[in-house]
Parts: C-alpha cells; structure tokens; sequence
C-alpha cells in the first residue's frame, strides 16, 4: 500500500496547497469583521485609479507576450505578439486549476505554434527560458530589497529563505542548462534517460542560441515585476490611502516570494496572508490591508484571468467544456468561504429563524464553508476528467444551492451555485476517468479508523479533563458530542478556556482534517490501467490472423509488445499499447473483412477502454477505413507524406542550409561519413549492424522499441 501511494507523487501538492488554504481560512475567520468593511470600502475605489490599474493590467499581458516572442527569437523561431499573448493568456489560466501551474501549464497549448513551423524541441525551450528567466528576475529584483529591509527594517527569517530557495533554484537551473547544452553531466544522465535528448541538444546548438535576446526576455520579465509594484501602488490610492514607494515594493516582492512557492490556485492564501501582514507592518490598519489586497488581487490575478477565458472563447475547439466547469466550482468555494466568514443580512436571519432552528441554520454555516474547502481541492481533479470527481462536485454544488438558503436566504449565492450546478450536469460526458477503487477501500478503512480512534481519544480527553479546561465537568453524551464536533471541525458546545484544552480542540482538528483529505483524495484519484497479454492470448491471436489477417501491417499486431482485445460479439482482435492514458491501436482490427464486424469490434473496444479510462487512437489506418473511424468521432491526421527532394538540381549553398551544412560539419569532424550498401546486404555487415546496436542498447539501459516496424537477423 505504501509503494501505491508513492506511485504518483503529485498528491503531495495538493496537500501542500490545501495546507495553504486553510492558513488563509484562518487568518480571514479571525478577520471577519474587518472582511466585511473592507468590502463596502472596495465599492467605494476611485474609478479613475481602478481604470489606470486596468491599464497596468493590460501592460502586465502585454509584457508577457513579448517574453514568449524574444524566449522564442532566442532559440532561432519567431512568432508573432499576438501568438505570445494567446500562449500566456492560456497558460495563465489553466495554471490556476493545476498543481504547480506557473510550471506545468508550460506543456499546454502548443499546437497552434506548431502549425507554424516551430518544431516541439524549439517550443519547450523557449518555453524553459521564459520560466527560468522569470524567476530570475524575480530573485534580481528581491535580493536588493531584502538587503534594505534587513538593514531599514527587521525582515523576517522565512522571506530570506523563501529567496535563498529561489536563488539555489535558479543557480541549479543555470548549471543544468549549462552542462546539458556543453554535453556535460546533465547531458550524459538525460541522454541515459532518452536518445530524444542527443537530438535535442544537437538542434538548440546548431540554431546558435542567442543571449541578446534572452537578455531583453530578462528586461520584460523586471518590467513585469515593476508592473506588481505599481498594482499594489494603484490599489492603495484608489482607496484614498497613502502609498510609498516603500511599501509597494516591498510589498509585491514578499508576497511574491511566497506566491513562487506556492503550488495551488496561483498562490491563494500564501499572497494574501504574506502581504496583509506587511502592510500592516507599514501603519495600515487590518481593514485597510485587506482592502488593499483584495483589490490588488483584482488586478494581478482576476483581470488576467478573465482575458484567459476570452482568449478561449475566441478560438474553437471544447476545451471550455472541461474549463469552464472547474473554474466555476472553485469561484463558487472561494464565494461559499467568504459568505460564512461575512455576517448574514439580520432581517433575512431573523425571517430564517421562523422557520429552522438555530441548531439547522449553525449546521449550514459549517455544510457551506466544508463544501467551500472541498470545491477548491475538487476543483484541480475535475479538470482531469474524473469521474468521482464530477459526482462529488455535484453533491458539494448540490449542498451550496441548499445550505446558502438554510443558512440566511442568501439566494445570490444559491443562483450561482444552481448554475454551476447546471453547467455540471450539461458536461457529464466530459468526467469518464474512473477512480482507484484500492484506494478507496484503503482510504475509507484508515479515516474509519481515524476516527474510531480520535472517538477514544476525544471522550477520554474531554470526559476526564479538569474542570478548569472547559469550566465545566463533561458527561458521557457531552464528550462523545464534542468529540464529534472538533472531528468534523464544528465548534463545540463548550469553549476552551486554558490554552492546554485548545490545544486538545486543535489537535482532534488536525486529524479530522487529515482524515477528511485523505478521504477526498482516495475518492478522486485516478484509476491507472495495467493489463498485459499472456502467452494463451498471443497463441489465439496468432490463430485469428491467420484466419483473418490480410495486411503487410497484421504480422506486428501479434508481436510480444503489443496488448489485445478480444471481441465478445465477433471473432477478431484488436492489438493496441497502452501509453500516457491513451490506448494506441495498430491499424483496423483483426476480423471478417466486412464493415459491420469491425464497427461492432471498434464499438465493444471503445467501450472497453472508456470504462477503464483510457482515451484511444489507431495508428496507421487504410484511408478506404477512414469513414468508419470518422464514425466513431476520430479525427484523421495524414502521415508518411515525406518531402521530395530533386536530387539533381539539390544543393548545400545558400543561406537557409547553413544549419544543415553545420550539422554535417560536425558530423565530418566526429569522423561519420555515409556509405550506400545496394541488395543483397552480406551476412557479416549484418552482424557488424547487429552488434554496433546491441551496444549502444546496452549502454543507454534500454530495449528495443517495437510497434510497428522492426527486425531481427534471426526472423524467417
């Protein structure tokens, strides 16, 4: 069991990011009365300093792109603004829903520069300077305000080392891009990993990689940070506050810090926390601290955000009706937190009261702000497709609709959750990702046992803890009671009068939060199919492609690589390699020639591989098939149409072959040159081909790779 939670490690960011929300759940629950007048405060803002914060924000997109296109002009490619802005503005938002987002929503949303001509070597390594670059600025720009706040003012131990990470990180960055490209340590271990490096390098250093222009990637990425300095600026005077330069600065570079190391919804929690406590620091008030931050949000995250959406919803394709439903549920947790953080509308609680309990309408409040919680982690695997994902996002959005009604009529919040609740159900075709049932079982037997265990401990605790904890002798009923309560983090009928008894609150919070992630997670985590065929299997496809095969292809689809699927309905088999969550098919299948029987084949093997969560392709399909794939809502992508070259009038000279006659160069000086051996091939260079593979085999660890062609000397 310990090896299956180890299998994927991501999971640890969503604990770590769920750590973060509740440090910012905290603070704001402590700060309820000055949320509710930094509120009124933000509806009051300047509307001429909020329109030239839209400006900045403007600035702050556009700064962006030209990253994109000077990283790109680095590595030799060229795209234009508007590809970079589109690029970013897409990266931006999906990286609000993905763990460590600002890195991993790097690998999204390259086709379109593709179709360009920007071959996927050039992409991602651009891609790789505009990340590092950024976060080089950001350490060039803090090192120096950190010097000053050590020496003005006490800065505080966690932001040195939050920036010495960054520096260390960065440093690690360089060497490894240092050694990789000089064919170095990093070079010799990744080639190890994958030959598709050697290839990588030979293509960065042949288009002769330019530091101008990642010197300019480096101005635009310090104006961008200048334009967070001015946000924070802009958002103190659009609330008829004072603003030194002072504090902006050091205000956007701490919680900046903070927001790098922040995994999960682009920092949420880490930069507000980080940035309220500064400026505060500076002689605002609480209130007007959050105001500040709130607004300064506004600019930063939700603007850019926006634009995102509108980047998508300017270019075809369905990749909303898996956005769409995510960003929704997690705007609709950020709004259930802070509707019960916020006081309720007196004469609507008051009307609420003729009709439920008090009792019902406290059990509200915690239904909402536990849905609230939930909806934000819910909200990074719905994006995945997952099925259980879908359905705990129904109930959470199901329990808002209701438990915003219960808890003071606010209907407000109650429509918006009836719409996501809406666009939910609109796009259940899209959640088809089936959960680990394993760990399911195990997660629910170890929170069961949690809380068996917490029940102990609890009623022990609280039933012979001292008089003087609580103020008041427990009895049986009143311990299991509470007990329950602190376990699912509702507050308990008595409060905690020593720090001794809230610690004890606090610890049974702990493990009923960590019991309740666990919960969560087991739920939602994605069922990861393995399935290999044995030997009884291969020997009966090998009996179907002798009755049915008729194809040059057909004699790989039995090869010992390959996994098959046999019909329940009709004979034949379907070969196919299981890789990155898509099930890859070779050719059509094995089966009566006939286009009912391999509709009925490609049916039952569809359906086989969505209930196990696999997505399918077919490789290397008859274009006579095409219609029938089509059918089946496939989209065809044609291959094997190589350039022709006129060998007669082809030639080396010129400007656009410099880098083909660099490559041979260096070829020539490795000492490679080409010989043509014309048919029949003799024996002994065979084996001379043979060994020289072998070894290189054995020397990168590795075997070889078989779909669709290959050979071996000793095959009839």
């Amino acid at each position: 069991m310990k090896n299956l939670l180890k299998s994927r490690n991501y999971y640890l960011k969503e604990i770590l990011a769920f750590l973060f929300l509740l440090l910012a759940i905290y603070f704001f629950r402590q700060q309820q009365s000055d949320i509710v007048q930094s509120v009124d405060i933000v509806k009051n803002v300047d509307l001429s300093y909020f329109f030239v914060g839209i400006l900045v924000t403007v600035l702050y997109i556009l700064l962006n792109g030209l990253m994109y296109v000077y990283a790109f002009r680095a590595v030799q490619s060229n795209i234009t603004l508007t590809d970079g802005l589109k690029l970013f503005l897409k990266r931006n938002l999906i990286s609000v829903f993905l763990p460590g987002g600002g890195v991993t929503s790097l690998a999204f949303f390259n086709q379109e520069i593709e179709r360009k001509g920007v071959s996927k070597t050039r992409i991602n390594f651009a891609s790789y300077i505009y990340a590092v670059v950024g976060i080089a600025s950001l350490a060039l720009v803090a090192f120096p305000v950190l010097v000053y706040l050590a020496i003005v003012r006490s800065s505080t131990a966690s932001s040195w080392l939050v920036f010495g990470g960054i520096v260390v990180l960065v440093a690690l960055l360089v060497w490894a891009t240092w050694s990789f490209l000089e064919k170095g340590w990093v070079y010799e271990q990744l080639t190890k990993v994958s030959p598709q490096f050697e290839m990588l390098a030979e293509e960065i250093n042949v288009g002769n990689f330019s530091v101008k222009e990642i010197l300019m990637v480096l101005l635009f990425s310090v104006g961008i940070e200048i334009t967070g300095m001015l946000h924070l600026g802009i958002a103190m005077k659009a609330l008829g506050l004072s603003a030194s330069i002072e504090s902006c600065i050091a205000g956007y570079v701490i919680a900046t810090l903070f927001y790098v190391i922040s995994p999960f919804l682009r920092g949420l929690g880490a930069v507000e926390v980080s940035m309220i406590l500064l400026i505060t620091s500076y002689g605002f008030s609480e209130t007007q601290a959050i105001s500040i931050t709130i607004l300064y949000r506004v600019f930063e995250f939700w603007l850019p955000l926006v634009a995102g959406i509108g980047s998508f919803l300017l270019n075809r394709g369905n990749i909303l009706l898996r956005i769409l439903p995510a960003m929704l549920l997690a705007l609709l947790g950020i709004v259930n937190i802070i509707s019960v953080l916020t006081p309720p509308l007196v004469e609507r609680l008051q009307l609420l009261e003729n009709f439920l309990p008090v009792a019902a309408v406290h059990l509200s409040n915690q239904a909402v702000l536990m849905a609230g919680i939930s909806m934000l982690i819910c909200a990074a695997f719905l994006m995945r497709g997952q099925r259980n994902a879908w359905l705990m996002a129904v109930l959470l959005s199901t329990v808002s609709l209701v438990g915003h009604l219960t808890k003071a009529i606010d209907y407000e919040e109650s429509i918006f959750a009836l719409f996501t609740l809406i666009i939910l159900l609109f796009t259940r075709k899209q959640y088809y990702v089936r959960s680990d049932r394993k760990l399911q079982s195990f997660g629910l037997r170890l929170a069961s046992l949690i809380l068996g265990m917490v029940l102990v401990y609890g009623v022990i605790g609280f039933y012979f803890l001292d008089k003087k904890e609580f103020g008041i002798d427990f009895s049986l009923s009143n311990s299991i009671e509470n007990s329950i309560r602190s376990f699912f983090l509702i507050e308990t009928t008595v409060s905690p009068v020593t720090r001794f008894a809230k610690g004890f609150i606090h610890s049974i919070n702990l493990l009923g939060s960590l019991s309740l992630g666990l919960l969560i997670y087991a739920f939602v985590k994605p069922y990861i199919f393995h399935y290999s065929s044995d030997e009884e299997e291969q020997a009966k496809a090998l009996e179907l492609l002798a009755k049915y095969g008729h194809t040059a292809d057909d004699h790989f689809k039995v090869d010992t690589d390959k996994t098959f699927f046999f019909g329940t309905k009709i004979e034949g088999f379907i070969a196919y390699k299981i890789a990155s969550g898509f099930a890859i098919a070779l050719g059509e299948p094995v089966c009566e020639d006939s286009p009912e029987s391999m509709r009925k084949l490609l049916h039952e093997f569809e359906v086989f591989c969505k209930r196990n969560s696999l997505k399918t392709a077919y490789y290397k399909i008859d274009e006579s098939e095409l219609s029938l794939f089509e059918s089946f809502g496939k989209k065809s992508l044609p291959i094997g149409q190589e350039a022709v070259v006129n060998l007669q009038t082809f030639t080396l000279e010129g400007k656009d072959k410099k880098s083909l006659r660099n490559a041979l160069n260096t070829l020539e000086k490795k000492g490679f040159k080409t010989v043509v051996h014309q048919a029949p091939i003799k024996d002994g260079l065979l084996q001379k081909l043979k060994h020289v593979s072998d070894d290189w085999l054995r020397s990168l660890e590795r075997k070889e790779m078989v779909f669709l062609k290959g050979c071996s000397i000793g095959m009839s």
